[in-house]
């Protein structure tokens, strides 16, 4: 288990083809790396590589609203701070450029980045251009969901408590959430992506004391 305050995988989807490489993950210790990070449509294409893996900047310009040539810029900036990494080519053409995502999740430790300024303030950036990527997100199921079937629509959750806890109860807490995450995470990766029945299926949580 890992005990990571902030861990995403910034996929469109958990259902991925986990493999060695695809099981292990990227942990920011450096505000200049969590700075490159941060930016709106870099998060967008990691997430892309994650979720479809090896892509060129041309495949991702179909799916992200960005020039072929601001794509690469971005691509490069990634690849600086060893998030993707150039991938075999999957076509004859050799003027093309071919990249991967080098794992499947990155995740930081905010807690330690509270006494200097500056990891704290690219900590602070990258948690919010997260959160405005989730929201975003949601926003785009809820104006799909009226053409999604209806027993998707049905299935699908959104939610919020209000507890009172301690500390120590908000970590266990926070250590189940991750456990059964990692179970179905488990469980989708042992899935042939042919299966019936089967879909992407974006998962968000959010456990914390309120300011």
């Amino acid at each position: 288990m890992h005990n990571d305050s902030c861990a995403t995988s910034l996929a469109e989807s958990i259902v991925v083809s986990m493999t060695p490489r695809e099981t292990s993950r990227t942990t920011l210790t450096s505000a200049a790396s969590m700075r490159v990070m941060a930016h709106p449509t870099r998060l967008r294409l990691l997430g892309l590589l994650r979720e479809r893996g090896p892509q060129t900047a041309a495949l991702l310009g179909d799916l992200v609203d960005e020039a072929p040539g601001t794509i690469s810029y971005h691509l490069g900036r990634l690849a600086s701070i060893d998030l993707i990494e150039p991938a075999t080519a999957q076509s004859t053409d050799q003027r093309e450029r071919w990249w991967q995502a080098t794992t499947m999740l990155t995740s930081w430790e905010p807690a330690e980045l509270l006494d200097d300024p500056d990891d704290l303030a690219a900590s602070s950036a990258l948690q919010k251009s997260i959160a405005h990527a989730y929201a975003n997100r949601y926003t785009d199921y809820i104006d799909a969901a009226p053409a999604l079937p209806r027993e998707w629509v049905a299935a699908a959750a959104s939610g919020d408590r209000s507890l009172r806890l301690t500390v120590d109860e908000l970590a266990t807490l926070r250590g189940e959430l991750e456990a059964l995450v990692e179970r179905w995470v488990a469980a989708s990766a042992s899935r042939d992506r042919d299966d019936d029945g089967a879909e992407s299926v974006a998962l968000v949580y959010q456990a914390y004391r309120r300011p």
